[in-house]
């Protein structure tokens, strides 16, 4: 048991009100996707508040045993497998849970670029959720380049005592919603804009993009971005206003 913790970086959610915390952030209703459900207790809470859960288990052994105390519940099924492996549903979907730390990147990474999916709220760590939403200051490539379709909320702080075994760090609920409208119409163009300024060419944005695109000052100026403003604190709508007056 001890050596599966390990492998499958397994902390188990005991806290009842932070479980109630995940629950209020995703609003759950309709289908949802569960990563890592473990011993079921978010698997459960998801069920009671109205949702159908398909839950994804690595672990075989905890798989089973989800398996057995809730096939007589037809709200919930249990798969056994690993989540950032498996298909997306064709109907849409949200994302939830309290997901390990070692798979966060490849996890997230799945939810952005399944078609489907509406919102995701997962309980990461804490450094993690405040590196993705800016709330260092900073933003991330990975945030400012998926901006105009998700935006990126920071949630509740949830304290390492809140699971067993107890981890090293503090975690927090980070919630992705879909957004109903994409913020701009091409999202390649975007994209590349983005990954442009983010290889830091000359220590700016401007730096970086002067080569590549015409009237980049200007474009700054209507973006609110200073001459030397570096590429991580740039806002990600700061970098659609900068898209937008590029894309013309």
């Amino acid at each position: 048991m001890a050596r599966n913790r390990r492998v499958f970086s397994q902390n188990f959610l005991t806290d009842r009100h932070a479980l109630d915390l995940i629950v209020k952030a995703a609003e759950p209703e309709g289908l949802i996707l569960e990563p890592g459900p473990g011993e079921g207790v978010l698997t459960w809470a998801l069920a009671r508040a109205g949702a159908r859960v398909i839950a994804y288990e690595i672990d075989p052994r905890l798989a089973a045993r989800l398996a057995r105390s809730t096939r007589d519940d037809p709200r919930i099924q249990v798969r056994r497998g690993d989540f950032a492996q498996a298909f997306p549903p064709r109907e849409p979907f949200a994302v939830v849970g309290n997901i390990p730390y070692s798979a966060t990147s490849r996890i997230v990474g799945w939810c952005l670029r399944a078609p489907g999916m509406t919102s995701a709220t997962l309980l990461t760590q804490l450094e993690y959720a405040r590196k993705r939403t800016g709330d260092y200051g900073r933003w991330s490539l990975l945030t400012v380049a998926s901006w105009p379709w998700y935006g990126w909320r920071l949630g509740d702080r949830v304290s390492r005592h809140s699971f067993h075994p107890v981890p090293s760090v503090d975690s927090a609920v980070l919630r992705i919603e879909r957004r109903r409208r994409p913020l701009v119409r091409h999202g390649r163009a975007y994209r590349e804009l983005v990954e442009l300024g983010f290889r830091g060419v000359g220590g700016s944005v401007r730096a970086s993009l002067r080569p590549h695109y015409r009237g980049v000052d200007a474009a700054l100026a209507a973006a609110g971005i200073g001459r030397d403003t570096l590429v991580g604190y740039v806002h990600p709508d700061q970098w659609v206003t900068l898209f937008r007056r590029l894309d013309q």
